[in-house]
């Protein structure tokens, strides 16, 4: 029997707490365990800290979960909290993903401080976001606005947009959400003009393979349509070479027995796409999205991704 409290790995942002608080509530409810036998571990990551530039431009995701995933390794940590759209596709040998939370809304939230939609903003209007998959979105249907890049915590980058430094940011809803800040967003982008990232709103935890101890404390809070979904998604990104360096959306829905797919690449100027869409049963989650990904990929040639990296 466990006598000493679970160790649970986070970041230390508001929305990294709120996550690994809700694992650890959710945990409680379904073991009837006390909340002093999980302890969050909070830990300052690469990602955290160079907030001036790009992600592209220092190393890519792997920033946010480098030094959460060196304390998984030695066994200083039990799981880690990860957002997942923050995951890289390939995660460091003897470590896997064993479970994810229900998802939250995946939509992009637009937050508008001179229009209250994207379309609305003034021409020659700046909007501030470091994802390379926003900007090229934007670019697709507003090319006269300017983006900058705009990192940070979810209040850094409001306090921003307050000050002027912007006419408008994009956000995670989901994150909005959890930090009970939804009414903040003054447009909701709609997925199939706007579609997410891969993985987007969904919360994952992060484990030492073999560690069964740990697999059936987590097993009993692993949402399976959120799995599945999410497994698409990242195959999708995976069979493309993903990272923050290349314009990826796609998101997966989980309908009964079936999962349907939509995927998008985009040039990073936002002119040229090649979309996608699968369906199939929702055991075949990974296949598809691998399928879907290097149809996309051939369909797109090689020249479409010269200058990506």
């Amino acid at each position: 029997m466990q006598t000493k409290p679970f160790r649970i790995g986070t970041r230390g942002s508001p929305l990294a707490l709120a996550q690994a608080s809700e694992t650890r509530a959710r945990l409680m409810a379904a073991h009837n365990l006390p909340e002093e036998m999980f302890e969050i571990v909070v830990l300052s990551t690469k990602g955290d800290r160079i907030t001036d530039r790009s992600l592209a431009e220092v190393g890519g995701k792997g920033l946010f979960t480098e030094e959460l995933e060196a304390q998984l390794l030695t066994g200083e940590l039990d799981f880690a909290v990860h957002s997942s759209k923050d995951m890289p596709t390939l995660l460091p040998p003897g470590l896997e993903i064993s479970a994810y939370l229900p998802r939250e809304d995946f939509r992009d939230a637009f937050i508008g401080r001179t229009a209250p939609t994207l379309m609305e903003l003034p021409e020659g209007a700046t909007i501030g976001s470091s994802s390379l998959r926003r900007q090229a979105l934007i670019r697709r249907r507003r090319p006269d606005i300017s983006v900058i890049i705009f990192r940070g915590l979810v209040e850094t980058r409001l306090r921003k947009l307050e000050e002027g430094q912007v006419d408008a940011t994009l956000l995670a809803l989901a994150g909005l959400n959890r930090l009970s800040m939804p009414d903040v967003a003054t447009e909701l982008m709609d997925p199939a003009e706007f579609p997410p990232a891969p993985a987007q709103g969904a919360i994952c935890i992060e484990s030492r393979i073999g560690d069964r101890r740990v697999l059936e404390l987590l097993d009993a809070i692993n949402h399976r349509p959120t799995w599945d979904a999410v497994s698409c998604e990242r195959a999708f990104l995976a069979a493309l070479d993903g990272s923050c360096r290349t314009p990826i959306a796609g998101y997966a829905v989980c309908d009964g027995d079936n999962l349907k797919f939509s995927g998008l690449i985009l040039t990073p100027d936002g002119t040229k796409e090649h979309a996608v869409q699968m369906e199939g049963p929702r055991i075949d989650a990974g296949t598809i999205g691998v399928k879907a990904g290097t149809t996309v990929r051939e369909a797109a040639g090689t020249g479409f991704f010269e200058g990506w990296v």
